[in-house]
């Protein structure tokens, strides 16, 4: 049996006490594979952002909401992991300077300076020593090209190809990157089955290592 690290959902930075940047994940493909993994005997840590879904059961659930409280619990927990699968959709930036009150409506244009959060992937890449480490990349455009440098950057062993088209629905189509250069077949499917496939992967990489 594995012990899995397995992120999800979005991330919020926050502009001021009420407003933030986020996106439009809703962790149902992070929580797919949680869940699966459990069900398999794997003991499983997920770590959250806000979504609006029940945890899976027999899952350590870690909820969060920024980048940095993401990295922080990411890092905690991949130190007594065999392999990490990092859906989240973490946002790359968040504003410089976080107002302690909300922001006025002016009749001015408004300059919001923003700086990169922690990356996840790349870190845990860069430390794992033996260990797996698959990340996901969402792509709307020159979709291969990007996951393959990618994988390469973040010193990914596998990473998995995801399309906005699978945001929020019980459905999914990806291909998966393996170090080796090689691109699976298309695997399509309900997300616990695409789960399924892809803790299929994370068990073969692991055996390798």
């Amino acid at each position: 049996m594995m012990r899995i690290l397995v992120n999800a959902g979005p991330t919020r930075e926050h502009i001021d006490t009420v407003r933030y940047i986020s996106n439009a994940s809703t962790g149902r493909m992070g929580y797919a594979i949680a869940a699966r993994a459990a069900d398999l005997g794997h003991t499983v840590t997920l770590v959250s952002g806000p979504v609006g879904l029940a945890p899976p059961r027999s899952v350590h659930l870690i909820e969060v909401v920024s980048a940095a409280e993401m990295f922080d619990a990411c890092v905690r927990a991949f130190a007594d992991c065999d392999a990490a699968v990092l859906t989240a959709a973490v946002c790359d930036y968040r504003p410089a300077v976080r107002h302690e009150q909300k922001l006025k409506k002016q009749a001015v244009p408004l300059t919001l300076a923003l700086e990169p959060t922690p990356d996840i992937a790349a870190h845990l890449g860069a430390v794992k020593g033996s260990r797996v480490v698959v990340a996901f990349a969402l792509e709307d455009h020159d979709a291969q090209a990007h996951a393959e440098r990618k994988l390469q950057e973040k010193q990914a062993d596998a990473v998995i190809l995801n399309s906005p088209d699978n945001i929020g629905g019980d459905h999914a189509a990806i291909s998966i990157l393996t170090a080796d250069g090689q691109w699976s077949p298309t695997i399509e499917g309900a997300k616990d089955e695409v789960a399924a496939e892809i803790l299929r992967l994370v068990g073969q990489l692991c055996r390798r290592t």
